[in-house]
């Protein structure tokens, strides 16, 4: 499958389930538990249907033929053996006579005892659900084309409900924390790259940061599982989201340790010193932990002298436990609230202490509505231990508040090409002098496939829409007849687009009308048909009344009665054939319409980005741009009483136009103030008048 197909299913199963919770009594938070549960029995059915095969022809033949496939089998192949009533065909296969909430709620059990890592995690509360509505269910995600999802597909499709569950507001009694939007965590997976050693998010949630660096191995070495890589560790203080890691953990098939613990009195995992990577998004401004207990105040993962904050909130303890994780060549990427850069007194004093160890890398700027359930701004900070002598005492500063993609009115996000500038930015400021030419290539590459997609969507719309006009609508009859003569029609559907391998910006700049015009025209030609078709239809139905309502027939005239008989029979074939040929051409507009916008959007959104990294480093080489990143060094930064926030440092773009008369309008607007405080004077001579 592509990448649209994947999101057009994604879309598909979220859409039908969605609306049958829509139909129930149950709350996005009670839904979300038992549905991702059915996803991981669904993927796990898959996954051992698509070991067993492989695993049987493996095993050799002995004297008593071959043996019978083990748990270690299919461990190695990527899979669970999965008992018969735990397999998600044997649930949909269930006589409705049986209970289907006790089968599913056994499934689950029975997995939990072969495989302990999942004991207590799995959902097994589905007797609280309808009968129907779990029918129904099993239904949505027994379809043959998510019968035959292969990959990590399965992993995509969790990911993508844990999403949708995060915008409607499931979870939202636990502050909305147990998932990261995917961009931000994308942003710190492309800035750290964490492709080997030991791993670790203290504040985990869902695990997305694990899943993410498991995507970026596998695009890093094809066919590489991340668990040859990496060790992943993680600590969550709340249970659900404990599970909801170890299921999405389970569902991508990454071995991690999850723990459910508070990480501001415990470190489960002792790690400090021995992480290549921590990555973390937690919650902002926790107040009230008791920075009295005396592991806090002999905490190793904060620093000796200015370690305990006064401030009533986590944030720089936070902080400082990441850098203490870290080995020493270990990078950081994590979300901060924004108060935290220029937060003053003893917070003041550990950023102080963090900026002297030379470990602060970079600092990213994020705008608004990047959150599901709370709209504000943060701050991506990113700390590298192993920074090159030449940035030791360097910081790069993002402001990034400007740069965002709009989802809808509420969320924004980044789209990829902007993530692959602000990566480009990065390695250059690194030292990596190919970093801009390198990204300016993957815009090329992605516009030129984002092309073809697209490209070869319109072109098999056009063929479908072909076939569907050409397609004979009824047995011809004499007398007079509708023109139902679309062959023009027909005909401008034959040319094609084709998209070159070779193309540069250019080009690919000018593809955005191409893709335009023939998208614009054959919708344009549908409508076209689908009047035409509709006053046919029209009269049609009015010669058949006329038929039918006309004077009577005396039974003399029988040539003229079998006539209008006749014609009335064929009107009426013509009718039914014209109204299946016009639902088959909406169908089929349908059907590519929603994907073709969104390639659309795409495409521009690829061009656009590709045309900022150009315009803002024509040289292919990192410079500052004011108003979006600059290199600081620690003087800089002293001066600025060790604030870093990026906006204080980069400033900000002032667009001019040349074209405007600037000292035209400054004239027109003092005229107008001086009419405005004269109509004031005289309106308050009156009022006083009035008053006297």
């Amino acid at each position: 499958m592509n990448q649209q197909e994947i999101k057009q299913l994604e879309t598909e199963l979220w859409d039908s389930a969605n609306s049958l919770r829509a139909n129930s009594k149950l709350t996005a938070a009670e839904y979300k538990d038992p549905v991702l549960g059915l996803i991981l029995l669904r993927y796990a059915q898959n996954r051992y249907d698509q070991a067993k095969g492989q695993i049987e022809a493996s095993i050799p033949d002995g004297p008593r033929g071959k043996r019978a496939p083990t748990k270690e089998d299919f461990l190695a192949a990527g899979a669970m053996m999965l008992p018969e009533a735990s397999q998600f065909d044997y649930l949909a296969d269930l006589p409705e006579s049986e209970s289907l909430d006790e089968a599913i709620n056994n499934a689950m059990k029975l997995i939990e005892d072969a495989y302990p890592d999942l004991l207590g995690v799995l959902p097994k509360n589905y007797q609280e659900f309808d009968a129907d509505l779990l029918r129904e269910l099993i239904r949505v995600f027994n379809k043959d084309s998510v019968k035959k999802i292969k990959g990590d597909i399965f992993g995509r499709i969790y990911e993508f409900f844990l999403m949708k569950f995060s915008m409607d507001g499931a979870g939202a009694q636990e502050g909305g924390e147990f998932f990261t939007p995917p961009s931000l965590v994308q942003l710190i997976v492309n800035m750290i790259k964490p492709d080997h050693g030991i791993i670790h998010d203290p504040a985990c949630g869902s695990g997305g940061m694990f899943v993410q660096t498991g995507h970026f191995i596998e695009e890093q070495n094809k066919g590489v599982s991340i668990n040859t890589k990496v060790k992943c560790y993680g600590s969550e203080l709340k249970s659900n989201n404990t599970r909801l890691a170890k299921m999405n953990l389970a569902i991508h098939g990454i071995e991690g340790k999850v723990s459910e613990t508070n990480s501001f009195y415990s470190d489960p995992h002792a790690l400090v010193g021995q992480c290549d990577f921590v990555m973390a998004n937690p919650p902002f401004n926790v107040k009230k932990v008791d920075k009295k207990k005396d592991y806090v105040k002999t905490d190793a993962r904060l620093f000796n002298d200015v370690g305990i904050p006064k401030a009533d909130n986590g944030n720089y303890l936070w902080i400082q436990y990441f850098y203490h994780y870290l080995n020493d060549q270990g990078r950081a990427g994590f979300v901060m609230a924004s108060s935290a850069t220029d937060a003053g007194n003893t917070e003041k004093a550990i950023r102080q202490k963090l900026v002297e160890t030379g470990a602060v890398d970079c600092i990213v700027s994020v705008g608004n509505n990047f959150f599901y359930t709370r709209s504000l701004p943060c701050h991506v900070w990113f700390l590298d231990k192993g920074k090159a002598d030449k940035n030791k005492d360097k910081i790069l500063m993002i402001d990034a508040r400007k740069t965002f993609r709009v989802v809808t009115n509420t969320i924004n996000d980044y789209s990829p090409g902007q993530l692959t500038n602000f990566n480009a930015i990065m390695e250059s400021y690194r030292g990596d002098e190919t970093a801009i030419t390198s990204a300016q290539t993957i815009h090329n590459h992605e516009a030129i496939s984002l092309g073809k997609d697209i490209a070869n969507e319109i072109n098999q719309l056009r063929k479908e829409c072909k076939t569907i006009l050409a397609a004979p609508n009824a047995e011809d009859f004499t007398g007079d007849k509708p023109n139902l003569d679309f062959s023009s029609i027909s005909g401008e559907l034959d040319e094609h687009l084709s998209v070159a391998d070779d193309s540069d910006f250019d080009t690919c700049e000018t593809w955005n009308e191409r893709f335009n015009l023939p998208v614009e025209k054959l919708f344009s030609l549908i409508e076209q048909y689908q009047v035409q078709s509709e006053k046919a239809l029209a009269k049609y139905k009015e010669e058949a009344k006329a038929i039918k309502e006309g004077p009577s027939i005396t039974p003399e005239d029988k040539a003229t009665k079998e006539q209008a008989n006749k014609k009335n029979k064929l009107l009426k074939k013509q009718l039914d054939a014209n109204s299946r040929l016009l639902k088959s051409l909406n169908a089929a507009l349908n059907a590519h319409k929603a994907l073709l916008k969104q390639e659309l959007a795409d495409y521009k959104q690829r061009i656009k980005d590709w045309h900022s990294l150009r315009e803002n480093f024509p040289n292919d080489q990192y410079q500052d741009i004011e108003g979006l990143c600059k290199i600081v060094n620690r003087d800089e930064v002293e001066e600025n009483d060790y604030s870093l926030t990026p906006g204080r440092y980069v400033g900000y773009s002032v667009q001019v136009d040349d074209d405007f008369d600037y000292e035209e309008r400054m004239k027109s607007i003092k005229s107008e103030l001086l009419n405005l405080q004269s109509s004031s004077n005289e309106l308050m001579d009156l009022i006083q008048g009035t008053q006297l």
